[in-house]
């Protein structure tokens, strides 16, 4: 099975974020992502319905229809150090928790996937409500991770975060908040060197990539996989609709409010939440400002500060 003639045409928001990103080697790829996908309509005996826009920012994604009818999604996306082992994170969790892996190709970033309800994420509820589902979520992810397993530890992948958060802190526009770089960066090293955890981690947990099921109410989806601590893994949902914290009353309040329940909802130590949430954002900040989306940017770094 195929598309018909023209379909398969690259969103504008992933030809941006590649072309902005990747350089040459993510030109390349685009160039050849329609072909790709249409080889795997084939060999999937999928019909392709629609290509979702603006779909992912490293993945062109698909509604299919497979032999039998059934709905589905294909996802081809670019290979990354960060991205590469979602199909084994997906296959071990095996659908408790995260979308179900119908099956893959590793090796070209390619992955067809139970389909969810895209246009309902755990954002669209309130945030209150929204947090509980996501906590709740979470204790189902968090698993031991399988014997040899291919993850990256948060240790080796934290080390790569520092070492880019040092570069960022050189930054003209972060000059007035090398401090709290400073402060990150000594929080990581702390962090890291106390006793961690061995839990598999999604590793870009947020309300964006939780998505209503049928078989259940809620599915993440998009694992960046890690093995680690607990804690550095809710430290990306900490921040979530940091605009909503930043701008309400009382700002500074409302955030350690927010990791306090954070980690009793979940029996994670707040100290060590605290510092994760402090180097992940101020991170995240830098990144922000580095890429030109300074809006992001600042508003990550008030939100760290406000820690």
């Amino acid at each position: 099975m195929s598309a018909a003639p023209g379909q398969i045409s690259v969103p504008p928001y992933l030809a941006k974020s590649i072309g902005t990103h990747h350089g040459e080697r993510g030109r390349t790829w685009l160039a050849e992502l329609p072909g790709q996908v249409e080889r795997y309509l084939h060999r999937w005996d999928l019909t392709l319905e629609r290509v979702l826009d603006p779909g992912g920012r490293l993945s062109l994604v698909g509604y299919v229809r497979r032999d039998d009818l059934g709905p589905a999604v294909l996802k081809a996306g670019l290979l990354t150090p960060e991205t590469a082992q979602e199909h084994a994170a997906l296959a071990h969790w095996a659908g408790r928790g995260a979308v179900l892996l119908l099956d893959a190709d590793p090796a070209e970033g390619v992955l067809l996937l139970e389909r969810l309800h895209g246009d309902i994420p755990l954002r669209s509820l309130a945030e209150a409500k929204a947090m509980l589902e996501a906590t709740s979520l979470l204790r189902h992810l968090w698993v031991a991770p399988p014997d040899g397993h291919p993850f990256t530890t948060v240790a080796d992948h934290v080390a790569d975060r520092i070492d880019a958060l040092r570069r960022h802190r050189e930054l003209p526009a972060a000059a007035d908040v090398r401090p709290l770089a400073d402060e990150a960066l000594a929080a990581a090293e702390d962090l890291l060197a106390g006793k961690g955890e061995e839990f598999l981690l999604h590793g870009d947990f947020h309300h964006g990539n939780v998505l209503a099921a049928d078989r259940a109410p809620w599915l993440a989806i998009d694992p960046r996989p890690l093995v680690g601590e607990r804690a550095y893994d809710l430290a990306r949902l900490a921040r979530d609709r940091a605009d909503t914290l930043i701008g309400s009353p009382g700002a500074r309040g409302a955030v350690r409010r927010r990791l306090h329940q954070l980690a009793e909802a979940v029996d994670v130590d707040h100290d060590r939440l605290r510092g994760w949430t402090l180097f992940r954002t101020v991170a995240a900040g830098l990144r922000g400002l580095h890429t030109g989306d300074g809006e992001k940017g600042r508003l990550y770094l008030e939100f760290a500060d406000s820690l």
